[in-house]
C-alpha cells in the first residue's frame, strides 16, 4: 500500500468510483477525477438561495439527508435590508419544507464556520462541501472541506455525491514555539507571504510539525481558514489528542484519529520558524502582502474589526481584552467587536470581556459575517482604512473601493484602535 497524504486517505476513503477489491489494494493519485460521498453539506443566505434555486430545477424533491445539509443565516443578518430578507426567507422555508435538522437563523446562528465545529457537526475524516470558500475552516479537526460553487452544493444535496480532482498536497511544516502575541493569525500570514495567493491553487495544506502541540483549536481554524486564500482546496490538521477531545466533547458519535501516512509524496514543502515570527499584518490590497507590523510606518486607521469566521472565536476576543483592559479606543478609530457565535457570545459576556470592550469604548454585536464583506456592522467610506481580522482585504471588500483593509490578528488590532495607528502590541501593554 502506498503512502498517502491526509487529504488522499480522507477521499479514498469516500470515493465512489469502480474499486479494486480491497481497500489495501486501492488507490487514487493527484489529477485523479473521482465521485465523492460528502457527510455534510453547508450554505447560507447569499449562496443557499442559489443552490436551492438550482435544486428544484435539477428536478430535486428530497435532499438526500436531511440531518446532512445544514443552512446557517450569518452575511447579512440580523437581515440588513428587504433583499437580505427576502434570502433568509428562502432559507426557512426550504427548512421547513425539507424537514431539515440543522437550520440556524438569528438567535441561535453564528458565523457558520463557527458554529459548524461548535455544535459537533465535523468529525475527523469527513468530507464537508459548502456554498463557501471558507469552508476548509474544518479542516482543522482532521476533515476534508472545500468551498464549492452553488450548482455543485445543490447536487450534493440532492445527491450526497460531488465530483472533485483528487488535489495535490503542499507540506507546510510548523516548528518551535510562538512567542507572546503570536497566533494562528501571524502563522497563517506568514505561510501565505511565503506562498502567495496563487501558490497553492486546487492543493491541499498539510499542517505538521512540533509547532502543532502549541497551537490551540482556536489557532488551527485559523490557519485552516485561510488556506483558501493561498489559493487551496483545503487546510488539513492531523486530528491529534485536542482535535479528538475537542470533537468528544461535542458529539456523541465514534470518532477516530486521522493524518498522513510516514513517506507521503508532496508536491511542496513549506517550512516555518515559528519561533522567529513576529506580530504579522497583510497590507492592501491582497493577503500575500506580508510585513511585520514593527516594520510597517505609523499607518494611521479609522476602523478596526474584531471578529469573523477567521478570529471570531472565544481566545481571540480574550487576546484583545487583555490589550484594551483599562484602555481607550483612539478617539479618530471605531473598533467594533464581532463574535463568532452565540456561545462565544454568552462566553464574553460570562468571562467579563464584554464589559472590557465597551469600557474602552467600542462596540459589541450580535454574531454576523457583517463588515467581512462589507456587508453591514461596519462598512468602510471612501478614503478611510480598517485593521481587520478578517480573511481578505481585497479593494473595495469592507465597503469603497478607494477603502484599504490592512489583515491583522487580534492583538495587532486592538492595539492599533487603541494607538490610532498600526502598533504592536508592546506598544500598548507592557
Amino acid at each position: 500500500m502506498s503512502a498517502r497524504t491526509l487529504a488522499e486517505k480522507i477521499l479514498l476513503a469516500h470515493c465512489r468510483n469502480e474499486r479494486p477489491a480491497t481497500d489495501e489494494a486501492a488507490t487514487i493519485r493527484p489529477g485523479d477525477l473521482i465521485e465523492v460521498a460528502v457527510d455534510l453539506v453547508l450554505a447560507n443566505d447569499i449562496t443557499a438561495p442559489i443552490a436551492i434555486r438550482e435544486f428544484c430545477e435539477l428536478g430535486g424533491d428530497r435532499v438526500f439527508d436531511p440531518e446532512a445539509v445544514v443552512l446557517i443565516a450569518d452575511h447579512f443578518t440580523p437581515n440588513k435590508d428587504i433583499a437580505s430578507a427576502e434570502q433568509a426567507a428562502i432559507l426557512r422555508r426550504f427548512a421547513r419544507e425539507q424537514k431539515l435538522l440543522h437550520h440556524y437563523d438569528v438567535g441561535q446562528a453564528g458565523i457558520e464556520h463557527v458554529l459548524l465545529h461548535e455544535l459537533g457537526l465535523v468529525v475527523p475524516g469527513a468530507v464537508i462541501v459548502g456554498a463557501d470558500s471558507h469552508t476548509c475552516t474544518a479542516g482543522a479537526l482532521g476533515a476534508f472541506a472545500t468551498g464549492m460553487g452553488s450548482t455543485d452544493v445543490a447536487v450534493a444535496m440532492a445527491t450526497g455525491e460531488v465530483w472533485m480532482r483528487v488535489p495535490e498536497t503542499i507540506r507546510v511544516d510548523l516548528d518551535g514555539a510562538p512567542a507572546r502575541w503570536i497566533g494562528g493569525k501571524d502563522l497563517i500570514l506568514a505561510t501565505i507571504g511565503q506562498l502567495g495567493v496563487h501558490g497553492a491553487t486546487y492543493c491541499a495544506l498539510e499542517f505538521g510539525g512540533s509547532a502543532i502541540e502549541h497551537l490551540s483549536l482556536d489557532a488551527r481554524f485559523t490557519m485552516s481558514n485561510m488556506a483558501i486564500e493561498a489559493g487551496g482546496k483545503a487546510g488539513l490538521f492531523p486530528a491529534d489528542e485536542a482535535a479528538l477531545a475537542y470533537v468528544g466533547e461535542r458529539t456523541d458519535r465514534d470518532v477516530e484519529a486521522w493524518s498522513a501516512d510516514e513517506g507521503a509524496t508532496h508536491a511542496r514543502t513549506v517550512r516555518i520558524d515559528v519561533s522567529a515570527i513576529e506580530p504579522l499584518v497583510a497590507l492592501p490590497h491582497l493577503p500575500e502582502n506580508v510585513r511585520a507590523v514593527r516594520e510597517v510606518d505609523a499607518t494611521p486607521i479609522d476602523q478596526a474589526v474584531i471578529g469573523s469566521c477567521t478570529n471570531g472565536r472565544l481566545e481571540d476576543l480574550r487576546v484583545a481584552a487583555e490589550i484594551l483592559r483599562g484602555q481607550q479606543v483612539h478617539p479618530d478609530v471605531r473598533c467594533i467587536v464581532i463574535p463568532g457565535s452565540p456561545q462565544v457570545q454568552r462566553d464574553a459576556i460570562r468571562e467579563g470581556l464584554v464589559e472590557v470592550f465597551l469600557d474602552a469604548g467600542a462596540a459589541f454585536s450580535t454574531p454576523t459575517c457583517g463588515p467581512c464583506l462589507g456587508g453591514h456592522m461596519g462598512v468602510l467610506a471612501s478614503g478611510e482604512r480598517a485593521v481587520s481580522t478578517t480573511n481578505r482585504n481585497f479593494r473595495g471588500r469592507m465597503g469603497s473601493l478607494d477603502s484599504e483593509v490592512v489583515l491583522a490578528g487580534p492583538a495587532v488590532a486592538a492595539a492599533s484602535a487603541v494607538a490610532g495607528r498600526l502598533a504592536h502590541p508592546e506598544e500598548v501593554v507592557a
